[in-house]
């Protein structure tokens, strides 16, 4: 067996099922705010071409995709990020959902068994800590405290760390608490990574999500372009449909940059990995294509955060993130207790921030925090912050 199966951590949501047995909420319907899951319908044209192309179920797809796919995916890069001209064959490849392609990334990169081979940010997607512990390895834990804006405090790296990293997994936007990296922390990560020749894995989901139509995110791709990195060495990018599209069911996502890794990852995937059916291959070039759909699902986010926010800010502070779709609030009480409370006194679910980190020498950087995922209805949102409000405001 795989050790590194024993030194997994229970996944959040199996420690929150744990953490309501026997809680008896009140008589009401359950607004549950703890899983991403975007529940705002997905684009027509999606389902549309879904049907009509399922015949193809009948084919095996290739491991490197359609032409059409990476050429869409390619194209949407160069428009949203303002790139240089990519070559989809040796930029490009897609994969089932992002979440597959992170895990199985650090396979393909980290020595087996080598120490400090991974970085990444606390809290964090548990993803980053299952693929390191299953290649061998120990993730080095950044902490992402409010004092460093939400962001991995990259100032506590040693340059003896550095040099023994092989892959630094980064999430901007962040999850849970929204942070966004600038060009410039992103360009100097890209200098640090070709100095010590690793790779940089930057998970940017959540980018399509945000409050100004003038300030998209800053990416990857496009920090290591404006250094004159055209090649992307060094960096690569996820990027999904999920939280773009509201399609999590289609499991759509892609990785982009350095050629020499994608060539790797693909080598390693023709083994490992399964190629997206083709039907979702086709809708998800439609996808990639529009805009239109993603302008409307930013516009509903923007209307939940803004009546939402001030409803929960009576009560608890709770900074406004840059980018996706989370609430990172502070709990005036233990964020289990808080969780608990929340759900037996008010009938809304929330994630304790301690579930998405780690304990380290400084603390847990989700203690005292808790996760609240605006994806449901503006109605249900605004309803579960009042809730909240009340909860807290007669001290449960």
């Amino acid at each position: 067996m795989n050790t590194g199966l024993n030194t997994l951590h229970p996944y959040p949501f199996e420690k929150l099922g744990r953490l309501f047995e026997g809680l008896s909420p009140p008589d009401q319907p359950v607004i549950p705010l703890t899983i991403g899951e975007p529940q705002h319908a997905p684009p027509s044209r999606v389902t549309e071409l879904l049907s009509e192309h399922t015949a193809l179920v009948a084919q095996y797809p290739a491991t490197a995709g359609r032409p059409e796919l990476r050429a869409a995916i390619g194209a949407w890069l160069e428009r949203r990020f303002h790139l240089p001209s990519l070559d989809a064959d040796r930029h490009v490849l897609p994969l089932n959902g992002t979440r597959e392609g992170l895990f199985a990334l650090a396979q393909t990169l980290v020595t087996h068994g080598r120490p400090g081979a991974v970085l990444c940010p606390n809290p964090f997607y548990q993803i980053y800590e299952g693929a390191a512990l299953l290649a061998g390895t120990k993730p080095v834990l950044l902490n992402c405290e409010a004092g460093n804006g939400f962001l991995p405090d990259f100032d506590s790296v040693t340059a003896e760390q550095w040099q023994a990293c092989q892959l630094l997994f980064i999430c901007t936007p962040g999850n849970p608490a929204g942070a966004v990296m600038s060009r410039e922390a992103l360009q100097r990560l890209i200098a640090l990574a070709q100095e010590h020749d690793f790779v940089i894995a930057s998970d940017e989901c959540y980018s399509e999500i945000y409050p100004d139509e003038q300030r998209p995110p800053v990416g990857l791709l496009e920090a290591a372009a404006g250094m004159g990195n055209t090649d992307y060495r060094h960096c690569l990018c996820f990027h999904s449909l999920s939280k773009r599209s509201n399609v999590p069911g289609l499991r759509s996502g892609f990785v982009a940059g350095d050629p020499h890794w994608i060539e790797q990852f693909r080598r390693y995937r023709t083994y490992h990995g399964c190629a997206m059916p083709l039907h979702h291959q086709i809708a998800s070039e439609w996808a990639w294509s529009d805009e239109l759909h993603v302008l409307d699902n930013r516009a509903r986010y923007r209307e939940k955060f803004a009546a939402v926010t001030p409803i929960l800010t009576q009560v608890l502070a709770t900074p406004s993130p840059d980018a996706g779709f989370y609430l990172w609030p502070e709990t005036p009480i233990d964020d289990e207790t808080f969780a608990q409370h929340l759900l037996e006194h008010a009938g809304v679910k929330v994630l304790p921030g301690r579930y998405l980190a780690r304990d380290t020498t400084a603390g847990n950087p989700g203690a005292h925090r808790a996760r609240l995922a605006l994806v449901a209805e503006l109605a249900q949102c605004v309803e579960a912050a009042e809730r909240i409000a009340h909860a807290v405001k007669s001290g449960w």
